[in-house]
């Protein structure tokens, strides 16, 4: 009798493109379907992980989201991803459908092959391959909220085995892409929506589906059970990387956790962090707080000039409300001013 293989959905964009937001609407609107969350992502606090983990869904416990923090998962397949992807298929229950969240580093391709291992060709099929686009950046010609970030996650990643410029990468994930996820859809007028559907499509293959998005708002039904078997297709799926085997150094950025303490004015907490964002080598912040008189957690994230804070989830019974914020930044920024501008 034959085994049915497990759908597994691959969601690729850029830094700060909205790819948790899509995730979190997905587990949110499962509709009893278990699902599996491999995320890839850098950081000393877990915090995409801790972001989806807070959506509470029965349907995807937090022993169901696995994180992978060793580099771009492109780039560890064999070291890393496989591995943890076996463990998940030997669990007694199996998820229904898995969904691995890529960091903005990686194309999409090398970790598509993967899937034609014997060792889980014959347990998992790849449903489709999704790229969430940042529709205001593209139409500025930037393609990702702040170059400068992707490019020193790039840089700073020691595994990492492709080095290309930003349009590039931005062409392998449409290229691979059998959905494009327009987000932010919200900040663009129509004309500018249009201009920006009409550079993606020049980048994608005949009958992509291209989807305006609001904060991750698509119904699952779009994006989950296409059924493309996307490792029996990949010589349809061209990249500039194909035939690419060159090496090159990096440069090193780097990362502390600010412990801060609940807090009373969120305009306050807003202008603390968008002020640490303004200086010189920083690149992201994310992370939690406690506002008093609230019992959920916020969740903040800023990339660039963009800050966006809600609660994710209510705070656990006995659980410590401290909160803490992620910063990374360029080796060598300003540690001391950045704390001094958040503890302000």
């Amino acid at each position: 009798m034959a085994v049915q293989k497990i759908p597994v959905t691959v969601i690729t964009g850029f830094l700060g493109a909205g790819k948790t937001s899509l995730i979190r609407h997905l587990i949110s609107n499962a509709q009893g379907k278990k699902m599996a969350l491999l995320i890839n992502e850098f950081g000393d606090l877990g915090v995409d992980g801790d972001l989806l983990k807070g959506c509470g869904d029965e349907t995807c416990t937090e022993d169901d989201i696995v994180e992978l923090t060793n580099g771009c998962i492109c780039c560890t397949v064999a070291d890393d991803f496989l591995p943890t992807l076996n463990q998940l298929l030997d669990r007694d229950e199996k998820p229904d459908h898995i969904v691995i969240e890529t960091s903005g580093l990686a194309l999409p391709k090398p970790l598509v092959k993967a899937f034609q291992w014997p060792e889980v060709r014959s347990r998992t099929t790849v449903d489709s391959v999704i790229a969430v686009v940042d529709g205001p950046a593209v139409h500025t010609g930037m393609f990702a909220d702040n170059p400068e970030a992707v490019q020193a996650q790039r840089e700073a990643d020691e595994m990492l085995d492709h080095d290309s410029p930003l349009a590039e990468v931005f062409e392998d994930q449409l290229a691979c892409a059998d959905i494009v996820v327009l987000s932010k859809a919200d900040l663009m007028t129509e004309e500018v929506l249009a201009e920006v559907e009409k550079t993606v499509r020049g980048e994608t293959r005949a009958g992509v589906q291209i989807l305006p998005a609001e904060n991750g708002a698509l119904d699952p039904k779009l994006i989950l059970g296409l059924d493309a078997m996307v490792e029996d297709d990949l010589d349809q799926r061209p990249s500039h990387h194909d035939a690419e085997g060159e090496e090159h150094d990096h440069d090193d950025f780097e990362s502390f956790v600010f412990e801060i303490d609940p807090v009373i004015d969120l305009v306050l907490l807003s202008e603390r962090a968008k002020n640490a964002l303004a200086i010189e080598g920083v690149l992201r912040v994310k992370g939690f707080a406690a506002v008093e008189g609230k019992d959920a957690r916020l969740a903040v994230q800023g990339v660039g000039s963009r800050l966006d804070h809600y609660y994710d989830r209510p705070w656990a019974p006995g659980e410590n409300r401290q909160g803490r914020l992620v910063v990374i930044g360029l080796t060598g920024f300003d540690r001391k001013r950045v704390a001094q501008v958040l503890a302000a």
